[in-house]
């Protein structure tokens, strides 16, 4: 499928990932309808900003540091690290409503108010960043795509990983978790090609967990089905 971008001069993207899976709750439309205007970052989608005018995240957090998380599933990484870090603002940004009508309601649960989401295609979310905005992203347990055809459809492929080199500050730091052997291979190859180093310097750098790490469902799955999370820990150049 494509983006759903409807202004004419929107370029063509395909995406080929879920936008919408079981009906939601009616108390889950009650988070979308209520809560998720106020939480976007701004105009970021095609036919709301066609100009493609620049967001002012020094102003969205009031000049904190601004962290991005790039599909954030289940939304428990992303508000874990709000409430441990109260002092960044951290963007969210995934295409699946069902995802973002949990975290909304995560987000209320634990009452953090330093996290925007985009429910959405990231791309069009870089378009809109201004360069060297972010502080550091997260990639956590991305759909691995496994078939060999389809491995032009991950994320850790040009099309998205330069936009994402351009946005983030020299220095800053990049992670990606996934259980799968031969993400992990085309992670540590195209990730440096867009200006990337990688971090580790010992087998204990991949295989141990970060400090701050809460573990998400996709993570426990991986687990049950005996499949082995790997930790990759990048940094701008």
């Amino acid at each position: 499928m494509t983006t759903s971008n409807k202004h004419p001069d929107a370029p063509w993207r395909n995406f080929y990932g879920r936008v919408r899976g079981k009906t939601l709750r009616p108390k889950q439309v009650d988070y979308i309808e209520e809560d998720l205007d106020r939480l976007s970052p701004g105009p970021v989608d095609w036919d709301v900003n066609p100009e493609r005018h620049l967001l002012d995240v020094a102003a969205l957090f009031g000049g904190a540091p601004v962290w991005l998380e790039i599909g954030f599933g289940g939304g428990e990484h992303m508000v874990h690290q709000a409430a441990t870090y109260p002092e960044v603002g951290i963007i969210g940004c995934e295409p699946f409503m069902n995802a973002v009508a949990m975290l909304l309601g995560k987000i209320r649960e634990a009452g953090v108010t330093n996290l925007r989401v985009h429910p959405g295609d990231v791309r069009n979310l870089f378009d809109v960043l201004p360069d060297a905005s972010i502080d550091k992203a997260f990639l956590l347990y991305p759909d691995p795509w496994p078939k060999k055809k389809h491995h032009k459809r991950r994320f850790v492929t040009p099309d998205h990983l330069q936009p994402l080199a351009r946005v983030m500050k020299p220095g800053a730091e990049f992670r990606v978790a996934t259980d799968i052997p031969d993400y992990v291979r085309q992670t540590l190859i195209e990730v440096p090609k867009a200006g990337f180093e990688w971090l580790a310097e010992r087998p204990q750098d991949w295989r141990q967990p970060w400090g701050d790490w809460l573990s998400t469902r996709y993570e426990q799955k991986a687990l049950r089905e005996g499949r082995t999370p790997h930790y990759l820990t990048f940094r701008k150049t």
